[in-house]
């Protein structure tokens, strides 16, 4: 099946329809799209859920929190990346 296939998160933007937000995508049951600030993504989040919606905060709290860990591996890994190409 495809969906096997592709990594666990995204990472994407619509900077030009929504400027200064960032979108973490959770390939992987429940499928859900989080929305945060470019800025502090903790800020103003919004999840869109793909799958149905998980009703246990637990559970949707563990998963923000596991969308946020990516966001922040990600950025730092682009950023050696950029410090990198640059030298």
């Amino acid at each position: 099946m495809l969906l096997n296939m592709l990594p666990k998160y995204l990472l994407a933007d619509n900077s030009q329809e929504k400027p200064g937000r960032l979108y973490v995508v959770h390939n992987q049951e429940p499928r859900f799209i989080l929305e945060g600030s470019d800025e502090d993504f903790s800020e103003e989040q919004t999840i869109y859920w793909i799958d149905d919606e998980v009703t246990d905060l637990e559970e949707v709290d563990r998963l923000m929190a596991e969308a946020e860990v990516f966001l922040e591996k990600e950025l730092d890994n682009q950023e050696e990346l950029y410090d990198i190409s640059m030298n």
